[in-house]
């Protein structure tokens, strides 16, 4: 079994009366894509929320690796080695795509508010940049300001100043959002090609994408987690069938 790059136990969130989230526990390996999918409402974009630190949970508990992070702001958590892409893209229009990842790996230099300064002569950070924007396919739109890139490539900055940041995991929220299919295809690629040495969290409502790219399932329904296995074995469980796919056990 490989590294656990994340696991929580337990996680319950609470906005009044409604439990969005409740006694969910999952764990994320490094070397695989986990896939958490739900119908609306199930408590999806709660639960990566709550992985992300963007909420803060009612109970329960979260660990990076060996280091507790329940407690931990965002920017906290990314510096030890969370990276998380959001459903609406979160980058700088006007920056080129070299100035944006730039950025991104400047967070996690040991001096990240020297903006201008010593940073052009930081070879980690140029060095990280570069690598990051390679592996994203953004090469040849190093000097392309970001508002001019397609949705597609804007999607692939961003992941492109995730992987800047050199996260231990990679948190994605419905990275195919508003993509065609040609675009979309790019990006499942990416997607897959992340997982070497690290580990990968998607939250996504394409089926066909998901049941391609996950090594592991959660399925989640009424903030509960009704199964957790491989693409086949959550295809086959009757809860699955019953709350997620709208399958009663009628005849065909």
């Amino acid at each position: 079994m490989s590294d656990v790059a994340l696991r929580a136990n337990g996680l319950q969130k609470h906005f009044g009366g409604l439990k969005a989230v409740s006694d969910v526990s999952i764990d994320v390996h490094v070397g695989e894509i986990h896939a958490v999918i739900g119908p609306n409402g199930a408590g999806k974009s709660t639960l990566i929320n709550l992985l992300s630190g963007e909420l803060f949970v009612t109970a329960g508990a979260i660990k990076l690796g060996d280091t507790d992070i329940t407690r931990l702001a965002p920017d906290r958590r990314a510096r030890r080695g969370l990276g998380r892409a959001y459903q609406k893209t979160t980058i700088f229009p006007k920056f080129t795509v070299h100035e944006n990842v730039r950025l991104a790996a400047q967070a996690r230099s040991p001096k990240p508010l020297r903006m201008f300064g010593h940073v052009r002569n930081n070879a980690d950070v140029h060095d990280r940049t570069a690598q990051a924007i390679g592996k994203a396919g953004l090469t040849p739109r190093t000097h392309i300001a970001a508002e001019q890139l397609s949705h597609g490539e804007q999607r692939q900055l961003e992941i492109a100043m995730v992987l800047a940041t050199d996260p231990r995991i990679i948190l994605l929220d419905e990275p195919l959002a508003g993509m065609g299919q040609s675009e979309a295809r790019g990006i499942i690629d990416l997607i897959a090609s992340l997982k070497n040495g690290r580990a990968v969290l998607i939250v996504e409502h394409d089926m066909d994408a998901v049941f391609e790219l996950a090594d592991r399932l959660t399925v989640m329904h009424d903030g509960h987690v009704i199964a957790t296995g491989s693409p086949q074995e959550v295809r086959m469980h009757p809860a699955v069938r019953t709350a997620y796919l709208g399958d009663h056990g009628d005849a065909a």
